[in-house]
């Protein structure tokens, strides 16, 4: 069953093939602040409409943090596939601790979506303020 999450002025919308299977929430300074709660989906599975108002805020250039700047909604991102690289654990797949990855993965914040049912999916608390 496909989802849609759209910003508040209707301006951005983002259509999901399915809830994710979990979700994070963030504790780093720019999520706590927009009190997004992110699901994760590969390149290709969503589908983002953006009309004129779509802007993005990257710090490093690594990750992209996209909002509507109509209403000010904090709507979707990319960032590196981080996941890809590193084992349960926390430790490198490959054994190099400072390899990137080259793959990305979308993150698109469940809050954005009416109704979205949260007894469905595991939310998962990161340290993003200490760890990043």
């Amino acid at each position: 069953m496909s989802l849609t999450a759209t910003c508040h002025c209707g301006d951005t919308s983002i259509t999901l093939p399915h809830a994710p299977e979990s979700a994070g929430e963030c504790n780093c300074t720019f999520c706590s602040r927009t009190g997004a709660v992110w699901g994760y989906f590969k390149p290709g599975e969503l589908t983002i409409t953006a009309k004129d108002h779509d802007r993005f805020y990257s710090a490093t250039g690594m990750n992209q943090h996209h909002f509507c700047a109509q209403c000010g909604m904090q709507t979707w991102g990319v960032s590196p596939d981080w996941a890809s690289m590193y084992n349960s654990d926390g430790t490198p797949k490959n054994g190099d601790p400072t390899a990137m990855p080259t793959g990305q993965i979308f993150a698109v914040n469940l809050r954005l979506i009416d109704d979205f049912d949260w007894e469905s999916v595991e939310v998962e608390k990161m340290d993003g303020r200490n760890s990043w």
